[in-house]
Parts: structure tokens; C-alpha cells; sequence
């Protein structure tokens, strides 16, 4: 049997790839295509992107938002070493436009930088996030040079949350299931290879993921009571964008392969199209893996049925 020939991945200096900091990296970083990537490595959906933004007599490089909770993030690009002055310069540049995700992108990460970014995050609540990541870049023979994302300090969204809520009060019972909950529901899409953005566990009953569009998301429901998992498109205060998906009930019937209830909700902003998963019992766990792939799989199927309906002119 003829031996398989492997290529030799070497690392080159990104420098090498992008000559200048603002003209080519950021212009490369903030393209729909590249943000996306550094949203997935976020746990993020990159929307909404601008470059060069001012903050007084100075120049962010990307600001942005995330499409689900709306919150400002920050991108500071640096390609070389981490320095002080640039440290400084995020503090600035966060506090100026209120951001709550600071991202710095960096050649090089010095220990006592990412020591500070992961005192940030210690001694911040869970309204303001820091990241500190490396860009690298590769080549496999004469291939061309590939990127790669490297996340050196992020902050731990579980110690934070429950940080939070010992401040606020003492978990509840429901709480404490649903922490635990989203916990391992997040393992599970890790293990997965996240199919779609991972979002920090908390004490609601809901996980929100993009579909892109600002009026929509889908959101998987926790609704212990009836024993049950909702998972279901939620329309943000537009009845025409439920009217309009509606026509076409049928066949997102037909694509979905399951029943789905579809509530236009006349009293409510929102309108909902949902289904369920039976099954759910917080007092008895051994299921949560199945209900759990069940609900993954229910959301990739809806996000790719729905996708052209909510993305449509209207």
C-alpha cells in the first residue's frame, strides 16, 4: 500500500500577510467572511460592522455589535507584541463607546498583558466581557498562508454569572437546574463542533441563537412544568414578517419533517412557530443528552428552513 504524503505545516510572520496594520488587516478582519470566523471563535454574531470609529482625537479599529443581545464590542488590532500603551488605549477606546465585549487581536501576547486581561475579567461583572486573542498564520507547502484565531485570556462566563447572582440573591432551585442545564447543554455543542454560537450559561429559561436577521432569532425554551423543551422562531414586533412566513406553511411544514405551532400572537408584539421536545425533568437528568441533540438538531433544521423567509424583502 503506497504511503500517504503529508504536507509540513510551518508558521509564517503575519507581517508577511498583512504589511500594515489598519489598510490590511483590519480590512480583512472586518469583511463579512472574517468577522463571522472571529464571532464563532467569540461565541458571537458579528453584525452591524464599522471601521475607524472615533472616540475623541482617537480611532477604534472595528466596532460591532452582536446581533442577539445587542451589547457594543470592541476590536483593537496589534500586530506585534502586546504593549502597555495599547492596553491603555482599550480601556479608552471601551469606556468612550460604552462597549460591553473588549476583543484585542494581537501578534504576540506578553504574560503580564494576558495577566491583566484576566484580572479584568475577575474583577469585572458579567455586563463587560475582555478578550485577549493571538492571530497566527500558516502555510502547508506552497499553499497560501491560512489564519488562525488563538485565545489566550476569555472571560469565564460561569464563575461570572454565579458571581452576579450571589451578589443579586441566593440561586433558587430552578435556577441552579437551569445553570446546570445550559452548562452542560453548552458541552454538548462543544463536543458538536459548535454548530451554531455558544452562548454563556445562565439562570434564564431561554438560549437565543442568531438567524440572521435583526428581527428574528430562534430560541430554545426550558418549560419544566409541562415537561417539555420548546424550541421555536420568534418574530420581534413585525406582523407582516409573520404573514409574509405564513403563506409558505406548507412547505416549511413539508421541510421541517415535524408539527409545528404557529401563534401570531395579536395581543403581543412577538409572534411565535414552534415545536416541542418531550421529556424534560430537572429531577431526573439521565435523558439530557438526547434532549439536548434533539434540541441542537431542531435548531440547525429550523435555521436552515426559515433562513430565506426571514432574510426576504417584505
Amino acid at each position: 500500500m503506497e504511503k500517504m504524503k503529508l504536507g509540513k505545516l510551518k508558521e509564517i510572520d503575519i507581517r508577511d500577510v498583512w504589511a500594515h496594520e489598519q489598510y490590511d488587516f483590519s480590512k480583512w478582519l472586518s469583511s463579512e467572511e472574517n468577522i463571522q470566523e472571529l464571532g464563532d471563535v467569540l461565541n458571537l454574531s458579528l453584525v452591524d460592522v464599522e471601521t475607524e470609529k472615533f472616540v475623541g482625537s482617537y480611532r477604534c479599529d472595528i466596532l460591532c455589535r452582536d446581533e442577539i443581545t445587542g451589547k457594543v464590542v470592541l476590536i483593537e488590532n496589534q500586530l506585534e507584541q502586546t504593549n502597555h500603551d495599547h492596553l491603555g488605549k482599550i480601556l479608552t477606546y471601551a469606556s468612550g463607546l460604552d462597549a460591553s465585549v473588549v476583543v484585542w487581536v494581537v501578534a504576540s501576547a506578553r504574560d503580564e498583558h494576558a495577566s491583566a486581561i484576566e484580572w479584568l475579567n475577575k474583577h469585572t461583572d458579567d455586563s463587560i466581557s475582555f478578550f485577549l486573542i493571538e492571530i497566527h498564520a500558516y502555510t502547508i507547502g506552497d499553499s497560501e498562508p491560512a489564519p488562525q484565531f488563538k485565545i489566550i485570556e476569555q472571560p469565564n462566563d460561569f464563575v461570572k454569572t454565579v458571581k452576579r447572582i450571589a451578589q443579586d440573591h441566593e440561586l433558587s432551585e430552578t435556577e441552579r437546574y437551569r445553570l446546570e442545564f445550559w452548562t452542560q447543554f453548552n458541552d454538548v455543542l462543544e463536543q458538536r463542533g459548535k454548530p451554531f454560537n455558544k452562548k454563556k450559561a445562565t439562570t434564564d429559561h431561554w438560549y437565543s441563537i442568531a438567524i440572521g436577521s435583526s428581527e428574528c432569532h430562534i430560541s430554545i425554551d426550558l418549560v419544566n412544568k409541562e415537561h417539555k423543551i420548546r424550541v421555536g422562531l420568534w418574530i420581534s414586533d413585525h406582523k407582516e414578517r409573520y404573514d409574509f412566513i405564513y403563506q409558505y406553511k406548507d412547505e416549511i411544514g413539508a421541510e421541517m419533517g415535524t408539527k409545528l405551532y404557529w401563534n401570531r400572537l395579536d395581543n403581543k408584539k412577538a409572534s411565535m412557530i414552534c415545536t416541542y421536545i418531550q421529556g424534560l425533568d430537572f429531577g431526573a437528568q439521565d435523558n439530557y443528552p438526547r434532549l439536548m441533540n434533539e434540541a441542537i438538531d431542531l435548531v440547525i433544521k429550523m435555521r436552515d428552513v426559515f433562513k430565506k423567509y426571514v432574510q426576504a424583502e417584505l
